[in-house]
């Protein structure tokens, strides 16, 4: 079977060097063929974002440009609808076929899991990958999410390669503590962001004077 595809999805509002080191670590520790990473149109679970899709697209290709392993996949962006992560997997799935897929979140994601749109249908088209901190595993406080990782869990990365879907991994790598969120204050306060993102996305958000207003 082929080399999986991760699979990284947020409204990246804006991309920063938390989601690329996520990424980026995922592609080379898990040898994954290429991390997609997906900008969502409308996301269910937040406000909207700020900048515009165009901008987040562009923001991302910035980011990733020349970087081995990181693509940017806009299948999303051209859905007016909710971005249901459920949707967004079908969708590539039918792209790929039978290739393993990753699902690449963070140890909060995990947590609220059981809140997403139709999750049980999760790991039917996916694997979960939850990133977390060293010394730090995952303990699900939802009953419901304890038995889908006793039921589903593996320590063996090469079940990912051999199966298209229905596995969680969970991986330690050192997460930067870095929040959009956190990003868009600082462009509205006229703070200094840098080493946060990369320079060209810095530049492009001075250029289009994004996030400094309102």
């Amino acid at each position: 079977m082929t080399r999986p595809i991760g699979i990284l999805g947020g409204t990246f509002d804006p991309v920063h060097h938390g989601h690329l080191r996520m990424a980026l670590e995922c592609y080379e520790r898990l040898d994954l063929s290429e991390v997609r990473l997906i900008p969502l149109h409308t996301p269910p679970h937040r406000n909207l974002p700020v900048a515009t899709p165009e901008q987040r697209l562009a923001m991302l290709e910035l980011a990733i440009n020349n970087l081995q392993g990181l693509t940017v996949d806009d299948c999303e962006l051209h859905r007016q609808n909710i971005s249901y992560t459920i949707d967004t997997l079908q969708l590539v799935r039918q792209k790929v076929g039978n290739t393993p897929l990753c699902l690449l979140i963070g140890t909060d994601a995990f947590k609220t899991l059981n809140t997403w749109h139709n999750w049980q249908a999760l790991l039917e088209q996916t694997h979960i990958v939850i990133a977390e901190r060293p010394g730090s595993p995952v303990k699900p406080e939802s009953s419901e999410l304890a038995e889908l990782l006793k039921q589903h869990g593996t320590g063996e990365m090469s079940q990912l390669h051999e199966q298209p879907s229905g596995r969680i991994y969970e991986v330690f790598m050192p997460l930067l503590d870095i929040s959009a969120t956190q990003i868009r204050d600082i462009f509205h306060t006229k703070r200094n962001p840098d080493f946060l993102l990369p320079d060209e996305v810095i530049d492009f958000i001075y250029t289009n004077n994004i996030y400094q207003t309102g």
